[in-house]
């Protein structure tokens, strides 16, 4: 468990140190404060749809591998040297249509690193230890996101080492994970082939015939909607609603970022072990995102450092406890077993599409709100709190 904790807050780290701070700064470095928020709205949405298919499509195809190395190890070490190239791309970029290229590549490979991590949960674990090993890879997030801007402030000013350096740190803790591994193996004979209806199933799984699946969708995609506003332009809330110095940013992010991760780590280590204790998911997963609509609410009020901390800290109880309830709830409503990675990539659909829309819409809001971070930040809370009540349907749990 302490391997597998590591490798996926290795995992984390990859994507969490681009989305949180080096994107933001690497665009608005190449196009200027005002012309930011569009072009990192153009590469995070392309960013996202790469991984819309790329997740389920590396799920199924670990789920369908025979090799020698076992089902999910291939993909992991392929996945990390294929992400890190486009991480490169993005780096070295001179214009946003490379950082779009680059982030596409990082996305792509990444996501295949992210589809086997995912699926070792029900691939190892048993269902009455879930909650607790949820709430542990609960506090990767955080902890990647502590480390991600960490790196970033020790290398400020050094752009190839603020993106490379999470990739190589990040990487270890793969590299290392997957050569321990007791992974699945596949025998040749028992794989069925692979028929055009196979590959449609890849990318959908029927909401009619599974409904729990469906309800726990919705409820994360309308938590993770909320988080990918705030995510996402938390550097231009700092530069236009703060007025803080670019040259702060790293510096405030990272302040911003320990106190909310501080929270997540607790509420995620408690609420997962409660949560196992108890034998209940949905009431954990509804308080959790009703919590994260409050933190929304005090964020749209913030107006000095102080509140956006004290709000980032209370989303950070939130966001800990719904994720360490919500991935033990979701392996225990997967419409197939034997394909628990392909499933986990739809179900992935509910965590990449937000970042998709998130900036597609955020201009919108801003425009109607007359640049308004507070009615960006009260849409945030308004979705957060719609996904505390579509956990509700859920039958299958308590």
């Amino acid at each position: 468990m302490t391997l597998y904790t590591l490798s996926y807050l290795g995992t984390s780290l990859l994507f969490i140190a681009p989305l949180a701070v080096t994107l933001a700064l690497k665009v608005n470095d190449l196009v200027g404060t005002n012309a930011a928020p569009a072009s990192l709205a153009l590469v995070a949405g392309v960013g996202s749809a790469v991984s819309l298919v790329a997740n389920p499509l590396f799920g199924r195809l670990s789920d369908r591998t025979s090799s020698r190395w076992g089902m999910r190890r291939p993909w992991m070490v392929g996945g990390l040297l294929g992400g890190t190239a486009g991480v490169l791309v993005v780096a070295t970029a001179t214009n946003v249509a490379t950082v779009v290229l680059g982030w596409c590549i990082a996305q792509l490979f990444f996501n295949a690193v992210l589809a086997v991590h995912v699926a070792v949960l029900p691939d190892q674990v048993p269902s009455t230890q879930r909650g607790l090993v949820s709430g542990v890879l609960g506090m990767c997030l955080p902890l990647a996101s502590i480390g991600a801007t960490f790196v970033v402030k020790l290398f400020s000013g050094h752009e190839l080492a603020m993106f490379l350096v999470p990739c190589a740190v990040g990487g270890v803790f793969i590299v290392v994970f997957a050569a321990n591994l007791k992974d699945r193996r596949l025998a040749p004979k028992v794989r069925a082939a692979w028929t055009l209806r196979d590959v449609l199933d890849t990318f959908i799984v029927n909401p009619r015939r599974h409904p729990d699946f469906a309800w726990a969708f919705l409820s994360r995609f309308l938590l993770v909607m909320a988080y990918a506003f705030l995510t996402t332009y938390q550097v231009y809330f700092l530069l236009n609603r703060l007025h803080r110095a670019e040259a702060d940013i790293p510096d405030l992010v990272f302040l911003g970022t320990l106190a909310q991760s501080s929270a997540v780590v607790v509420a995620s280590l408690v609420g997962g072990r409660v949560s196992d204790w108890v034998g209940r998911r949905k009431v954990f997963v509804c308080t959790a995102a009703l919590v994260y609509a409050v933190a929304m609410v005090l964020l749209s009020l913030a107006t000095t450092f102080p509140m956006y901390l004290v709000a980032l800290a209370v989303s950070g109880l939130g966001f800990g406890l719904y994720f360490a309830v919500d991935l033990a709830l979701l392996t225990e409503v997967l419409p197939d077993p034997d394909n628990a990675a392909k499933d986990l990539g739809v179900f992935n659909y509910a965590g990449a599409v937000p970042f998709t829309l998130a900036p597609a819409l955020a201009p919108a809001i801003l425009s109607l709100g007359a640049g308004s971070y507070s009615v960006l930040f009260a849409v945030a809370a308004a979705c957060a709190a719609a996904g505390a009540f579509a956990i509700l349907p859920v039958k299958a749990l308590q």
